[in-house]
């Protein structure tokens, strides 16, 4: 049975909360208030008159508010309320609770009843998550030599206990799975700990959300956002160069997170001591923890990504020689030679075409021309020579038996697949012969690479060669 005396000074505590709500939701901006304050809930204390009792539904929340906002709390409160001598701020899973109607109408909560049912806007118990996206997982993503070292950073740096180091810092071209492996990275965090907090950003939202909280003047909400979260990951770090103010709270944020201990990821085009315009300060940080760099892959490891993204496409069929073509040809990134892939997927799909040799070339067209290394005939000449052991002048002679007409054959075909020459400029390059019997030497290549297994191992082996 509550007394006249306690119910007077529960309404003063609940009007006092209300103006302390008021004053919170000004100050600290709406995403904050909304995300760790507004869930805070006013708890009874039938012992003590002169003692707050505020609860939160997780010990994480609970830890952040109480770190950040605990003396605002006491402060806010002994403002309105003098004789409040201490404010408690609690888990209230942990603790049998009678809530005070709340400022915002919801009824009296009854002793053990759900806190969290008591706050239906409250977010997430894990806080702030950024949206991974689901198919850039450890499983997906293809290893070989060139990203053997960043591959077994990125997942010793998401398993679970304290990070062996951090921050991790990969660095690589563009388009050769840095942000890959960050998003794995919090998709195998998150995994393991339910209830932790992430958040992925490349540097430019950086920037542009600092600039924002200085224009309004809330840098506090901002600072308290990032800095509250177990695992953080930066993005193409290259573009704050020269930014001066925005590199200063990188580099605080760099170092709260390493005092810490806590998990930091960061991810630019170079290697942090090439970084021009970049602070040192901050550059001397990066370099400290473990730097892990992203190569060009070889044509073997292209290959395989080709063939494990070919397995997630469903009724796509592409022929071997297709997928050596993609593999040999777009070198320069994974997103690359993953979207020549799709596009001749798509493009077959759309028009009910079967996927062959001269259908992709089609389909990629400029793709295959710009990343091409420039084959000439010439080299395809002596290539063949070397191989089949014949003298290359006989590749130009009018002999014709088998053993000279077939990779003389062979050459044409490599020409007509290789080179933009067209097929009369072909012809004259094998002793001036006629456009028509290079369209005969192609056909005949064609067909015998589905028959005679030999002859297909040759071209394949020829190919490689020429295109490096």
């Amino acid at each position: 049975m509550i007394g006249a005396g306690q119910q007077e000074d529960e309404v003063a505590k609940v009007r006092a909360w209300e103006r302390v709500r008021k004053n919170l939701r000004a100050s600290a901006g709406q995403r904050l208030f909304e995300q760790w304050l507004k869930p805070i809930t006013l708890i009874a204390d039938d012992d003590e008159a002169d003692v707050v009792r505020l609860g939160l539904p997780s010990a994480f929340m609970t830890n952040w508010v109480r770190n950040h906002y605990g003396e605002r709390l006491a402060f806010e409160f002994r403002s309105l309320l003098p004789e409040i001598r201490r404010v408690s701020i609690e888990t209230l899973r942990d603790t049998e609770a009678r809530v005070l109607k709340a400022p915002d109408g919801a009824a009296k909560a009854n002793p053990g009843s759900d806190p969290v049912a008591a706050s239906p806007a409250m977010p997430s118990a894990a806080g702030e998550r950024y949206r991974f996206d689901p198919r850039l997982t450890f499983d997906r993503f293809v290893t070989g030599e060139s990203n053997q070292v960043a591959a077994n950073a990125a997942r010793a740096l998401a398993e679970p206990g304290a990070p062996r180091f951090s921050p991790l810092y990969l660095h690589s071209a563009t388009g050769q799975g840095k942000t890959h492996l960050m998003h794995a990275i919090g998709h195998a965090f998150l995994a393991t700990r339910p209830d932790a907090t992430a958040i992925y950003m490349p540097a430019e939202r950086f920037m542009f959300e600092f600039v924002q909280a200085l224009r309004s003047r809330d840098t506090f909400t901002f600072k308290a956002r990032l800095r509250s979260v177990d695992l953080l990951m930066i993005d193409d770090l290259q573009f704050i160069a020269g930014k001066d103010s925005t590199q200063e709270e990188c580099l605080h944020t760099v170092n709260e997170f390493m005092s810490a201990g806590k998990r930091l990821v960061i991810a630019a085009d170079r290697e942090p001591r090439a970084l021009d315009g970049v602070d040192g300060r901050l550059v001397g940080r990066l370099a400290s923890g473990l730097v892990a760099d992203i190569r060009q892959p070889d044509r073997e490891l292209r290959r395989e990504i080709l063939e494990r993204k070919l397995r997630g496409v469903d009724g796509a069929s592409v022929p071997d020689e297709v997928l050596d073509l993609i593999a040999s040809r777009v070198t320069t990134s994974v997103r690359e030679l993953e979207g020549a892939l799709n596009r001749i997927v798509a493009y077959a799909q759309l028009i009910g075409e079967t996927i062959t040799m001269d259908f992709a070339i089609q389909t990629l067209g400029e793709v295959l021309r710009g990343s091409q290394r420039r084959v000439t005939i010439d080299e395809i000449q002596r290539a063949v020579s070397a191989h089949f052991e014949v003298g290359q002048i006989d590749l130009v002679s009018a002999r014709r038996a088998v053993s000279i007409a077939r990779p003389r054959q062979i050459a044409m075909y490599l020409a007509k697949r290789l080179t933009t020459r067209s097929l009369p400029e072909i012809g004259r390059k094998f002793g001036n012969r006629d456009h028509s019997t290079v369209i005969h030497a192609v056909r005949r290549i064609e067909d015998l690479r589905g028959k005679d297994v030999e002859i297909d191992g040759a071209v394949r082996c020829l190919m490689r060669e020429l295109q490096g």
